[in-house]
């Protein structure tokens, strides 16, 4: 019969203890390849930071082969805080992309030899365009890093791979040095939560900052309502038609003048007894917390965490009633 290996104790084996110094081996020497970046930067990274922000077209980042895996990231990285950029495969430049690129751009070609030949091709076009042009390599006195109008160094002691071939701690260092100068300019053009939320709209955060209450809650029909003359059993049955655990109670006029919650019913119960033939207005709560329909949705979650209430009305600046929004709606929305 074969063993359940999922009830097994878990006994280390000589295999797994080398997989684990391997790994702690290849984070420490990316992690050393950073703290000398860190300790290495200079006024070429204020300069190229600079040109970066001072760059009235977009920024187009360049590599090839691992380079141009990370080059696609910083890309990525730059465009969702506040700096348009794009990437453009060296390969493909040579043979039509490079029309992706205008002279209002700024250029990041990033090569650890900065011998790449794709990358050396477009260089020169680039520059007679009139772009300006970062590099970022291994080799301050490649032929990359001498075309550049500013070069940032982004040598490792070595790489975390034991033949000291594979693109580790390097890439690790180009895609570190990208991102720092990405925060560098986040930080510069004040970009902020909402900013961030704007390139972000479909996640989380994108969700939380650009929802607003109209955007969540029920209106017209979907709204429970009953006369402030209604009677207990019509106010049930409102409450239980539309599904919200509670009903608005309106006077002649349709304002609100207070709402009937499974929870008042509850109340009313204990307090009387029989309800028959009482109205709505014996039991409603008179003081309904309500918010605006331009308020943000976490700003409606956080009034009813404060005060311990699971709907609010949505009311506009004369105190019409417009409609309610209960915690069940937020959480359908993702919001919380």
């Amino acid at each position: 019969m074969t063993p359940n290996t999922a009830t097994l104790p878990h006994r280390p084996t000589a295999h797994a203890e080398h997989a684990l110094a391997s790994a702690r081996r290849t984070l420490a020497v990316e992690a050393e390849a950073i703290t000398a970046l860190a300790a290495r930067l200079d006024d070429s990274f204020t300069q190229a930071a600079q040109l970066l922000l001072d760059c009235s077209g977009r920024v187009a980042v360049s590599g090839i082969g691992k380079s141009g895996h990370i080059a696609r990231k910083i890309a990525a990285t730059l465009a969702s805080t506040g700096t348009p950029a794009f990437f453009v495969h060296a390969a493909e430049a040579v043979h039509g992309d490079l029309g992706m690129i205008t002279s209002d751009d700024v250029v990041i070609a990033i090569s650890y030899s900065g011998t790449a030949t794709e990358l050396l091709t477009i260089v020169p076009l680039v520059k007679r365009m009139g772009a300006r042009l970062i590099s970022i390599t291994g080799r301050p006195d490649s032929e990359l890093a001498k075309l550049a109008d500013i070069h940032l160094d982004a040598s490792v002691a070595k790489e975390a791979c034991p033949m000291n071939l594979a693109p580790t701690a390097s890439t690790t260092a180009a895609l570190a040095l990208g991102d720092a100068l990405a925060v560098a300019c986040l930080e510069a053009r004040g970009f902020g939560k909402e900013d961030f939320a704007r390139s972000h709209p479909g996640g989380a955060l994108g969700r939380r900052l650009l929802t607003h209450v109209r955007d969540v809650m029920r209106s017209g029909p979907s709204v429970p309502t009953v006369p402030v003359t209604a009677s207990i059993t019509d106010a049930l049955t409102e409450i239980s038609l539309k599904g919200m655990g509670m009903t608005v109670v309106l006077d002649d006029a349709e304002h609100v003048v207070g709402i009937f919650t499974d929870g008042d019913l509850r109340r009313l119960l204990e307090r009387v007894g029989d309800i028959r033939g009482l109205t709505v207005e014996a039991g409603m709560s008179r003081k309904p917390y309500s918010i605006g329909p331009d308020a943000l949705a976490v700003e409606a979650a956080a009034l009813m965490d404060e005060n311990r209430k699971n709907l609010l009305l949505v009311r506009d600046p004369s105190g019409a009633l417009i409609g309610a929004l209960h915690m069940h709606d937020l959480l359908a929305a993702k919001v919380l």
